[in-house]
């Protein structure tokens, strides 16, 4: 989300003179786009800000922004460092032109005003992908759920969708243009709603304006994923077979802390679900270790959600307190960091065996892969993602980025499937 957000800054800029530079001592504005999910997203910023700084010092004439999320969140203490001079949140990012002119030495500049509509539905984004090869595509923006862990909806408002002539306009702009596949996105992209359409009416839309783009989306929420989503992936080939349905816990207690409206066994009907239609769609997920007051019992139930799903991937973490939220207004954070730390070990243990398990059922399987590149490893490989999101790589000397091709399946490690073009 935050790529497709700087692609939508370097979009407002541009008209205004400003041009990407990779070299940060060429840069007159120097700029982070943040996260602020985890305290370990924020700490990183911290260090780029002095990073930003030693510019400043040999060039007083550079500015230093921080956008996004952490701009939001943490506008006073970012004002009152005086390191920063542009503070703009998520949806002030038409006023940075405005805001760049102001500023000057001791005169910082702010927006974070959130809004309940903008969705920078008519901007035509300046894509980063420099092999012209994916795409994202933002279909909403902020998030009603509150979850009780989560800043989300704190840092990005209220949820609002986009027109959906904008999307479909749009991708049908990225497939003109080249690219072979768009991302939509969005917190929840399941409650999209813009007028009498829905996600799965936006995804058929989508996909049958393009029939040669391949699409996939992020993320789901397992309390609102329907079949009706479910039939349309399963019904249209160039949508891929690939879910990320976070469950954050196995255990019901947990998962009423957090406010996550579901239970674990709606979770595992949702898994059904998606195994009845797609057998062959692949389903990776994010948990969170150590929550307020988790027990080992608690933990138990996390591990044994993973066995019972076998997922094919997993984004996973320890909690993290996040100032402003529920949780941390209500409960003690009171699970012990080394408790945090084996608990979250042992789920990367479980884990790192079922990838490995699900790839080794690929080996002698075909896929259509679309190649991104050379593998960072071997320039006599390339590198691509098949429909189910698993990462592919073999010799290739003849193709390049952006091609689509059949590869067969010869030998996987835990994170790669080892392929031989078929």
């Amino acid at each position: 989300m935050n790529v497709a957000d700087t692609e939508v800054v370097f979009a407002l800029l541009a008209p205004h003179g400003y041009v990407r530079t990779e070299d940060m001592s060429e840069a007159d504005v120097i700029m982070a786009n943040t996260c602020s999910v985890r305290d370990n997203a924020e700490q990183r910023i911290h260090g780029r800000i002095e990073q930003f700084n030693l510019q400043k010092r040999a060039r007083p004439e550079v500015l230093v922004g921080i956008l996004g999320c952490m701009a939001e969140r943490m506008k006073e203490e970012l004002l009152e460092s005086g390191k920063v001079d542009i503070v703009a949140g998520p949806d002030s990012y038409r006023s940075l032109p405005v805001l760049l002119q102001n500023a000057a030495p001791g005169q910082p500049q702010i927006n974070v005003q959130l809004s309940r509509d903008e969705t920078y539905a008519e901007i035509v984004p300046v894509r980063l992908d420099k092999n012209g090869v994916s795409a994202f595509i933002s279909i909403m923006r902020g998030c009603n759920n509150v979850c009780s862990y989560c800043v989300v909806p704190y840092t990005r408002g209220a949820e609002r969708s986009r027109d959906w002539h904008s999307i479909v306009r749009e991708a049908c702009k990225c497939f003109e243009d080249g690219y072979k596949e768009v991302t939509l996105l969005g917190q929840n992209v399941d409650s999209y709603k813009y007028e009498d359409c829905n996600f799965a009416g936006l995804l058929k839309m989508v996909a049958e304006a393009c029939p040669g783009l391949r699409v996939r989306f992020s993320t789901s929420n397992p309390q609102d994923i329907s079949d009706e989503v479910l039939q349309v992936m399963a019904s249209h080939d160039n949508i891929c077979h690939h879910i990320h349905l976070p469950v954050q816990s196995g255990s019901d207690r947990m998962l009423e802390k957090m406010r996550r409206r579901y239970t674990r066994a709606w979770y595992l009907d949702r898994v059904a679900a998606i195994r009845c239609y797609m057998p062959d769609c692949a389903i990776s997920t994010d948990v969170i270790a150590g929550f307020c007051s988790e027990t080992e019992e608690d933990h138990k139930d996390t591990l044994s959600l993973f066995e019972e799903v076998g997922f094919d991937a997993a984004f996973m973490f320890y909690y993290s307190e996040r100032p402003g939220t529920l949780a941390a207004r209500k409960y003690p954070d009171d699970v012990p960091q080394d408790v945090k730390t084996r608990r979250l070990e042992e789920i990367i243990a479980v884990q790192n065996r079922l990838s490995l398990e699900s790839n080794r059922r690929d080996i002698g399987k075909r896929f259509t892969v679309l190649v991104e590149g050379p593998s960072k490893r071997n320039p006599a490989e390339l590198c691509g993602r098949a429909g189910n999101n698993k990462m592919c790589v073999w010799p290739d000397t003849e193709h390049r980025a952006g091609d689509f091709v059949e590869v067969e399946v010869l030998d996987c490690t835990q994170a790669t499937l080892l392929c031989k073009l078929a």
